[in-house]
């Protein structure tokens, strides 16, 4: 709290902060350890990952280094346990929580991180977070104490690992709560699970088929050099890149050929079972992945519904880069009187907001930024929506709930609460639970439900109105 308050009551010492930065070079990892420890520090703060990216990368000079500040920051989410112990046992007093975060980050990247090697040697580990600390005034007494304890560790890194890792969260990298719930909703797979949400999601792409076929643009990506390979029978639309690369090195993105979406992802609209004609809803739409696949595959009367006004135009911006449309509507999805206009929905799409558990690959904050009681309040947020949907879907409709969830509390046991809630409501075939999935992490991962192809962890119940 004090440093929260002084951080947003003191604007002018936060500038000078800025300032005595500014001679490390943005290409520089001194610079991106800097910056990555600030975001780490927003994120304890509560605020999400890319938020604080954005936030720290925020000037022309230092968004020439946003990608190597995501990268060593990315990869600090998915280590902080680990380092956050590491710091502790190596130092008999806590340091400033600037250094602290210095020393968090750098250790991040000299802890192996699973199926990558190492981005940096770890001389130049060493050199650059002692000039990340010495570049500030308030903490360049730390040079020593930063070069020491980090030497440290490379000389007794073994030893002090096990020892870290003696305790759960840092040996797993996530909060204990979170670990007891998977391993109890998941006794055969909780390992798999953990260790297959602290590896580096692929870069996965969804083909629009009113503009070409998969094996059309695998040809594509071919003739620009890039590997791929289609993704499997469960996600037709599917392809995924060995390796991943920005937007603009993909062949006609820009003209809406294809967009990014997991595998898992892109189960929802071959579910919901959509066909031209129809009148159809995606809840809870933004930023419209879901809603621009619907509109690949069938020609709808489509209503999309944020509450969030500040993420609704992504549904449009979208949808426009797909040269589609829907009726994009900013309201709460369980207060249907704001925004329905009386006419019954054929289809609908409750993707409704969850814990976000089985996507923590892709978002590794997620395990730092949630709380064990915020699973109770999703779980009733999620009923409040489901039931005022319910209410608008015509007799014959179908709804397909989604979560990207690992938690039964938001997944099996929600769908078993709904079928038992609605007596007019049948539940239909659908997959159930989506447990992450990725080749290699463990031989479990090869029984896990909806293994057989890479993706993310997203539960799936389907539900006809009689």
């Amino acid at each position: 709290m004090r440093v929260a308050g002084f951080f947003a009551s003191d604007r002018s010492l936060n500038l000078r902060k800025r300032l005595s930065v500014l001679h490390l070079a943005p290409d520089s990892l001194g610079f991106a350890l800097d910056s990555a420890a600030q975001a780490v520090r927003a994120v304890r703060a509560g605020t999400s990952l890319p938020a604080a990216i954005a936030e720290v990368t925020r000037s022309d000079k230092a968004a020439l280094a946003r990608g190597a500040v995501q990268d060593v920051a990315y990869r600090t989410m998915r280590a902080l346990a680990t380092a956050d112990a590491l710091v502790a046992r190596m130092m008999q007093k806590a340091p400033p929580e600037h250094v602290h975060d210095v020393l968090v980050c750098a250790l991040a990247l000299l802890v192996d991180e699973p199926g990558t090697a190492p981005a940096y040697n770890t001389f130049t580990v060493v050199d650059q977070a002692v000039h990340a600390v010495t570049a500030r005034r308030e903490t360049s007494f730390a040079k020593g104490l930063v070069n020491a304890v980090l030497r440290r560790f490379l000389r007794e890194r073994d030893a002090l690992l096990a020892a870290a890792r003696a305790a759960e969260p840092a040996q797993w990298n996530y909060p204990q709560w979170w670990i007891d719930r998977v391993r109890e909703a998941w006794p055969d797979h909780w390992q798999a699970i953990l260790s297959a949400g602290n590896t580096r999601a692929p870069l996965t792409l969804r083909v629009n088929r009113r503009k070409t076929t998969p094996e059309g643009y695998l040809a594509r990506l071919a003739e620009a050099g890039l590997e791929a390979r289609l993704a499997g029978a469960d996600a037709p639309d599917a392809i995924v890149l060995e390796r991943a690369v920005p937007v603009d090195r993909l062949p006609g993105f820009f003209d809406g050929d294809v967009s990014v979406q997991d595998s898992g992802a892109q189960r929802a609209a071959p579910l919901l079972g959509a066909t031209d004609g129809m009148r159809a809803l995606d809840a809870c739409a933004a930023p419209g992945g879901k809603t621009g696949h619907l509109l690949e595959r069938a020609t709808l009367d489509l209503v999309a519904v944020e509450s969030s006004a500040e993420r609704a135009p992504r549904i449009t911006e979208n949808l426009e880069r797909l040269a589609l449309a829907a009726t994009v509507k900013v309201g709460d999805a369980a207060a249907p009187e704001s925004w329905w206009d009386g006419t019954p929905f054929d289809r609908i799409l409750a993707d409704v907001p969850c814990s976000a558990s089985g996507i923590v690959r892709r978002h590794p904050d997620i395990r730092w930024l949630r709380r064990e009681s915020d699973i109770a309040a999703l779980a009733a947020e999620q009923r409040r929506i489901l039931t005022a949907l319910w209410t608008v879907l015509a007799p014959g409709g179908e709804l397909l709930y989604v979560t990207c969830s690992l938690f039964p509390e938001e997944g099996e046991l929600q769908a078993q609460w709904f079928e038992a809630a609605q007596p007019d409501a049948v539940r239909l075939d659908a997959p159930g639970q989506l447990l992450p999935s990725i080749t290699g992490v463990s031989p479990a991962s090869d029984t896990m439900p909806g293994s057989g192809f890479d993706h993310d962890g997203f539960f799936y119940a389907r539900f006809l109105k009689r």
